[in-house]
């Protein structure tokens, strides 16, 4: 059946439940919908108060399309009338705890942790779940982290921090500021710019999370001369190609025509210092004829082109991962991301392969001479975001204004700063801890 709930904050939703539900379990599915805690929670239906936890709906005679009210009850005893119990709250004084300090703190005492690095550091460390949030969301401070240099962590930390806590105070400013003003006009549609891609991130990261996903290049092992080589399939490049370091390390660098050289130009450029006009790669246990261009510094060792491709009639299967040569009947698989060559594993950190890789792929495709290739890394888009912004009238009442200040003063919005009080059922430490995980560097 469905319940009504309303709450004094002017909430009001609608819950399916069953009518063999006991009230404080009743009471629970409230909490997760409202972030009242259970046990500060008062049932109303039909102006009486509910009392008896472990009564079911159906014995208090609540029916389908009933409307019932949840009061928050601060600060105060609950009185159990089903055990035949009276609380004495009228003879116990409601005593503050929260200026208690805890042993071991310092004498900055808890407002000042956040400003730590040292703190943070520690934190998001010790929260895996927050870690993996911070190495997808926030590259950069999860480099810093990660490379244990304690003093790029605090310097990373500091710029996003107080860029966060500029961001805020120009926020604040637009409100006041005349919206007719041409410069007012130009920052309110970045911000709203922005807002609709905040909105189509967070949208896709709900309906279509694998597009955030990273793959490995397409690798396959090979033999060159007898030299084992790790080759990148590539349909997207015009020519096979190696690198120089790899044709003197398969002792082919003798056969290359000097007559061949240039300059390879795309999104960089490249010296191109010859060509072997005719090698024999061995794939599986057969002999292609093929042809490369040497490229003086790739970060690949080797690169099968569109050219090689299509004279053995190669086809990618991605579904099977193995590549097939059409010509021999040949079969080979792909290798897993274990197996790869250093500089295009994705796991490592900081590591620009895949960017290589694409820039490579993208500089042969539109190369003017005849192979080409990038060496020059590209920089890694950065995404901006922030938390959807959320009802903030009921939820500011139940966390302390203290903190709710204390968490704002790192530059996070106080709508972002209820909303993961909220998640974490007011904990401070882990609200922070996701606040900073869940913050994107701004472009």
């Amino acid at each position: 059946m469905q319940i009504t709930i309303t709450t004094l904050s002017d909430q009001l939703f609608t819950i399916d439940v069953s009518e063999d539900l006991e009230l404080e379990n009743f009471k629970a599915l409230c909490e997760v919908e409202t972030g009242v805690p259970a046990i500060e929670m008062s049932i109303v239906w039909n102006g009486r108060p509910l009392h008896d936890d472990k009564l079911t709906l159906q014995q208090y005679g609540i029916r389908h399309g009933e409307i019932v009210l949840i009061q928050h009850l601060r600060g105060q005893l609950r009185q159990n009338h089903g055990a035949g119990e009276r609380s004495q709250a009228a003879g116990f004084p409601n005593i503050d705890f929260g200026s208690i300090r805890l042993p071991g703190e310092g004498s900055a005492g808890p407002s000042r942790r956040e400003d730590d690095p040292m703190f943070i550091r520690d934190m998001l460390l010790k929260n895996p779940s927050q870690l993996a949030l911070l190495k997808e969301r926030n590259p950069p401070l999860a480099d810093a982290l990660l490379s244990g240099d304690m003093g790029k962590f605090a310097q990373v930390f500091n710029e996003q921090r107080q860029l966060r806590v500029q961001q805020e105070q120009e926020r604040i400013r637009l409100l006041t500021a005349d919206p007719f003003d041409p410069s007012t006009q130009q920052q309110i549609e970045e911000t709203i710019r922005l807002k609709n891609v905040e909105t189509n991130m967070e949208t896709a990261m709900e309906f279509a999370p694998e597009s955030f996903g990273q793959v490995h290049m397409l690798y396959v092992d090979c033999n060159v001369n007898g030299h084992p080589v790790k080759a990148f399939v590539d349909s997207g490049a015009q020519m096979t190609i190696m690198s120089q370091a790899c044709a003197e390390r398969c002792h082919i660098m003798r056969l290359v025509d000097r007559r061949w050289a240039g300059i390879a130009k795309g999104v960089g450029t490249q010296a191109i210092l010859g060509r072997v006009h005719l090698c024999q790669i061995q794939i599986g246990d057969v002999f292609l004829q093929s042809s490369f261009s040497i490229l003086e510094n790739q970060p690949m060792d080797m690169l099968l082109g569109l050219d090689m491709l299509k004279r053995h009639q190669c086809v990618i299967d991605l579904r099977k991962n193995q590549l097939e040569i059409g010509t021999t009947g040949t079969i080979t698989p792909f290798l897993g991301e274990a197996d790869l060559p250093e500089h295009a594993r994705l796991n490592q950190p900081g590591s620009s392969g895949q960017d290589d890789d694409h820039d490579l792929t993208e500089a042969l495709s539109r190369s003017v001479q005849e192979t080409g290739g990038n060496s020059l890394p590209a920089s890694k888009p950065t995404a901006s975001a922030a938390p959807s912004q959320t009802s903030s009238s009921s939820a500011s009442q139940q966390f302390s204004e203290a903190v709710v200040t204390r968490l704002m003063s790192n530059g996070f919005p106080r709508h972002a700063v209820l909303e993961e009080l909220r998640r974490s059922n007011g904990d401070a430490d882990q609200a922070l801890a996701s606040l900073f995980s869940k913050s994107f560097t701004m472009p």
